[in-house]
């Protein structure tokens, strides 16, 4: 029975990654299409909402076929809240997809080279994602999307979790918050699935059902010391995620 399963999942395991790229590639070509057409405010709101209602659909889809779960309604007491930087962990390549899906005002900051991608670049540029070219003109950039009450999702580690509970935070979200004026947000997502984490090859199958879970932490004001605020938020993010490994 095993060596009948063991294909049929993996199978439909990479099917839902075809759905994903197909729902993105989809989107890409109507925002190349529209980027040009809509005033700045409008591309901004509709990209937005369009990319977090894409990745909800993906997500329906995929708990609908049993193999991966996601628990993030936590997030929705945020969704309309204008400037807000939201912070997490990045245990897997699903996270922003997980984030975003529930917060139709986030942008997230993104390499150069994405904005070039077919199946990813046209609908951030419409919806204005943050480039990080340079980090004077990401955090520029960002400070004037919270200060027109967009939301931003970052995840300090910059790469997904290789060293646990956390990768050493890299500077820059304390220094757009304490700038913008905005609070810090910080959300936990808890997994115990290696699937997409680091080093994690597409075709591998992993133990199966799939579940990530998303819960929210503690609300950090901007600070005049936004160095220090980093290692706090470190501190609490490591000290807060080092148990769920021990339970699990």
């Amino acid at each position: 029975m095993r060596r009948v399963l063991f294909p049929l999942a993996w199978a439909a395991l990479q099917a839902m990654l075809l759905v994903l790229g197909l729902i993105s590639l989809s989107w890409n070509l109507a925002a190349t299409l529209l980027y040009p057409l809509l005033p700045r405010a409008i591309g901004r709101r509709l990209g937005r909402a369009a990319i977090a209602h894409g990745y909800g659909l993906y997500w329906r889809f995929a708990s609908f076929t049993g193999m991966l779960h996601l628990h993030s309604a936590a997030l929705d007491v945020l969704r309309d809240e204008a400037g807000l930087i939201v912070v997490a962990n990045h245990p897997s390549m699903l996270d922003a997809l997980m984030l975003v899906a529930r917060l139709p005002k986030s942008a997230c900051v993104m390499k150069a080279s994405l904005m070039r991608n077919p199946f990813l670049g046209a609908g951030a540029r419409l919806a204005r994602y943050i480039r990080n070219d340079s980090p004077r003109s990401m955090i520029r950039l960002a400070v004037e999307d919270l200060r027109d009450g967009g939301q931003l999702v970052l995840f300090p580690e910059g790469t997904r979790t290789t060293r646990w509970p956390v990768n050493v935070f890299r500077p820059g979200f304390t220094l757009i918050a304490q700038r913008a004026r905005v609070p810090i947000q910080t959300v936990f997502i808890d997994t115990d699935s290696p699937y997409l984490g680091k080093g994690w090859p597409l075709w591998r199958l992993p133990p199966l059902p799939i579940v990530f879970s998303v819960r929210l932490g503690r609300r950090f004001e901007p600070r005049a010391d936004h160095a220090a605020l980093l290692a706090e938020i470190e501190g609490y993010f490591a000290a807060a995620l080092a148990p769920q490994r021990s339970a699990a």
